[in-house]
């Protein structure tokens, strides 16, 4: 059979997933329904938005659901009307066993780490925040427990030390769109030979990210705290409290400098360093609390910035 033969329900709600329904549009790929969040108040305003699979969804006029509860009676009815032949996911949540088993050729899922390591809702962040030197992704076929499907497709990717969440979140993204339709291609063909994941007890997780996870403990060493900084820019953000208010910092560089630990040192005009277990970290990007993130020198401009002073 023709991969543009199968009908595909497919399911995701951020802009990560966006770029692979966008490929298999661009492949001529029958998708017969988007399953997305449901709409949701935003901001301080609290106006409705949609996802970004709405709104990419909304403008090649596919067919829209947006269930509350995936279990819920009448969804499923919904669901198994589509006729779907295979379903692809790519940031969802837990899909229920109604749910990933009703299509004939199963269901997979794209994951942005090499299962099986950092399983969970953050494989991105945690793998720059260890100090990885490579992640990738990877095609799954969905089981009931979360991220340990049999691998069908891992394609890898180094993580170098100028990588941020964003650029590398941008890079996974591109790369698992091509990697879901060769899936999508190979299951049609009938080619995938899916592998058991192994499990093993030092396997590396990655948990959700909690705004307790993104503060800066300035006693650890230089490199350890940029990784932090580099895997959680540009959101949620690394923070610390200087001046009894809280600074977000998106981009820092390790100097040759040393300096007490949890000191601020304002170098020269422009810059700011911070003393760490080893080398001081130089702060290139930053948001004080109450303003606009900004690069450190535009904010020492108007900020007054004692000397030295320790968080």
């Amino acid at each position: 059979m023709s991969y543009k033969e199968l009908r595909i329900v497919f399911m995701g709600t951020p802009e990560f997933a966006v770029s692979s329904l966008q490929a298999l549009l661009e492949h001529e790929c029958n998708v017969v329904g988007v399953i997305t969040a449901p709409d949701k108040p935003r901001g301080r305003g609290k106006k409705v938005g949609i996802s970004a699979v709405k709104e990419y969804a909304i403008n090649k006029r596919l067919n829209i659901l947006q269930p509350t509860n995936l279990k819920a009676p009448g969804f499923l009815v919904e669901l198994e009307a589509l006729e779907a032949d295979i379903q692809v996911v790519v940031a969802f949540r837990m899909l229920p066993v109604a749910v990933w088993n009703m299509p004939p050729l199963g269901t997979f899922n794209l994951h942005a780490s090499l299962l099986p390591n950092y399983r969970g809702a953050a494989p991105i962040n945690w793998a720059i925040i260890n100090g990885e030197k490579e992640t990738g992704v990877t095609t799954f076929f969905l089981r009931h427990e979360i991220d340990t499907g049999s691998i069908i497709y891992q394609e890898k990717t180094p993580i170098s030390k100028k990588d941020t969440l964003a650029t590398l979140y941008q890079r996974l993204m591109h790369m698992g769109s091509k990697l879901v339709v060769e899936t999508l291609k190979a299951i049609a063909e009938g080619s995938v030979e899916a592998l058991e994941q192994i499990a093993s007890d030092d396997l590396k997780h990655a948990p959700k990210i909690f705004k307790e996870d993104c503060v800066i403990d300035w006693n650890q060493s230089a490199e350890k705290i940029n990784n932090l900084i580099r895997g959680l820019s540009p959101h949620p953000a690394a923070w610390t409290r200087i001046h009894g208010r809280t600074m977000k910092i998106y981009g820092a560089e390790i100097s040759n400098k040393k300096i007490d630990v949890g000191v601020f040192q304002k170098e020269r005009s422009n810059s700011i360093l911070v003393g760490t277990e080893d080398f001081a970290l130089r702060l290139i990007e930053v948001q004080m609390e109450g303003k606009k993130r900004m690069i450190t020198e535009e904010m020492l401009r108007g900020y007054h910035w004692p000397n030295s002073e320790k968080t």
